[in-house]
């Protein structure tokens, strides 16, 4: 259908719709609908609003009737809430996603083979590529892994990397998530609610399909088991029914036909792992753990840990078990380690990185340290080891007394700061409050690796920051989703 036909911003059902500087996924700059979008277009301006509330609440129901909740911490009025959902999908062209797959791949076997390196022989360390005193000071990195072969090098088999797209709609590397990633229950639910929702939008555009996500997984896990265990018996650790997570964590071990199994379920003996169960004990060969290193095993770690299991990491160096992700995988997704991948790309393929990263302030560099605190009302300032969007400040959006305090922190301890630019991530059209609005989103495409083959299932989580003009879109911290369609 022609452009002229199609509602522009300022006209129904786009009267709210406002454009800025930041990339719009729907609309050109001069406000003309882009191609990928002009059916979705056409149906919104076909629906009433009480047909799109309707359709909301339907979904709305759905995600409450699974139990598809997470967690938000610090919300006074309770901790645990429905997974906010929105109703209008993101849409990425063939073209889109083939740069973005090519760059994951490209991403992952670098790091990989940085990781089997560090723990290995050093040899990044060695040429200067990466300094050797920021591996050393990573809170995640892990002296028990030297010299631990970790199989088919496969150190973090399991990855979501957060892509942005910056005003020239370029996509770019936000952050990278190689320790426990989350989110990839809700990219699935996503579809499905949406498959019901909009059935007829659904079947016009041709939609590559995210089904088989959950059965790619467990292809996967099963890889990397032990070599002597040809029929290995896998399960999902999790800590339990009050993390943030634990639907996601009952919903891939459905879907793999997994035992899902907490701390307690689980002994080691010789060291070999056993999980007990009605019929008595029963060996497991690989675990996909959704545990921070910290609380794997309370002999090795934490010894306050109640979650993990004591003497796995015996059994782990014994090579009589497998875990995904290996422990110590966490250096590689320090913030400070981020801003050194490019080169880690370089250094171990020979190319160009495809998906380039955002621009990164180290404060630990003196140089850079005094830039940051001279324009820290202008920067994002993140502390290298969190995830989620805690211990983070949004320069332009906080108070004089909040970028003191911050100031005084990277003071303290440079090591642990970086600092990046503010950018404007792109916006997109979503349901709110009765209207279509833009908000801003990124987007965590889930990424598989065995060693030697790479997948990644055409789309991932479009992460929505709903409250108007907010960049922060964690669902920790009241952000939402939507259902994001890669086309043929």
């Amino acid at each position: 259908m022609p452009d002229a036909t199609v509602s522009q911003p300022g006209q129904p059902p786009f009267e709210y719709y406002t454009l800025g500087e930041a990339f719009d996924e729907m609309f050109t700059p001069d406000g003309q609908v882009r191609p990928a979008y002009a059916e979705l277009a056409c149906r919104l301006i076909e629906l009433s609003p009480v047909e799109l509330q309707q359709r909301q609440r339907y979904a709305d129901l759905t995600f409450l009737n699974q139990g598809i909740t997470f967690t938000v911490y610090g919300n006074d009025a309770g901790i645990e809430r429905v997974f906010p959902y929105d109703l209008l999908p993101r849409i990425l062209t063939a073209a889109e996603w083939q740069q973005i797959e090519r760059g994951l791949h490209q991403r992952i076997v670098a790091l990989n083979h940085f990781l089997h390196d560090i723990y290995h022989d050093e040899h990044i360390l060695k040429d200067g590529i990466v300094p050797r005193r920021l591996v050393y000071s990573c809170r995640h990195y892990r002296r028990e892994m030297r010299g631990l072969s970790v199989t088919r090098r496969a150190y973090t088999a399991i990855v979501g990397t957060d892509l942005i797209r910056l005003p020239d709609g370029q996509f770019v590397v936000l952050e990278d998530n190689l320790r426990v990633p989350s989110g990839v229950s809700y990219m699935l639910t996503n579809r499905a609610v949406m498959k019901r929702a909009f059935p007829r939008l659904f079947s016009v555009y041709g939609v590559r399909p995210i089904d088989h996500y959950g059965q790619a997984l467990l292809a996967t896990l099963r890889a990397l088991a032990p070599a002597h265990r040809p029929d290995p018996t896998i399960a999902l650790l999790s800590p339990g029914v009050f993390n943030s997570a634990y639907f996601e964590h009952t919903f891939l071990a459905r879907q793999m036909g997994i035992e899902l199994v907490e701390g307690r379920d689980l002994l080691a003996h010789d060291n070999v792992i056993y999980m007990r169960t009605t019929a008595g004990l029963k060996r497991v060969d690989v675990i996909y753990r959704r545990i921070d290193d910290d609380f794997l095993d309370p002999m090795a770690f934490r010894p306050d840990s109640m979650l993990g299991v004591p003497g796995l990491l015996n059994a782990y160096r014994a090579g009589n078990v497998v875990l995904a992700n290996a422990i110590g995988t966490g250096v590689a997704d320090d913030k400070a380690i981020y801003a050194y991948v490019p080169a880690i790309i370089r250094y171990y393929l020979g190319e160009e990185p495809v998906l380039p990263n955002v621009p990164t302030y180290l404060c630990e560099n003196p140089d850079e340290q005094t830039y940051v605190l001279e324009h820290i009302d202008e920067l994002v300032v993140k502390a290298v080891g969190e995830s989620g969007g805690y211990d983070m400040l949004i320069g332009p959006h906080s108070t004089r007394e909040e970028r003191e305090h911050y100031a005084g922190r990277i003071r303290a301890n440079p090591r642990n700061y970086i600092a990046q630019p503010t950018l404007a991530l792109s916006q997109a059209p979503c349901f709110i409050d009765g209207v279509i609005q833009p908000r801003h989103v990124d987007l965590r495409p889930f990424v598989l690796f065995d060693g030697e083959t790479t997948t990644i299932v055409p789309g991932g989580l479009t992460r929505v920051a709903l409250r108007q003009g907010s960049l922060v879109v964690n669902s920790s911290q009241g952000g939402g989703s939507k259902d994001t369609w890669v086309l043929y």
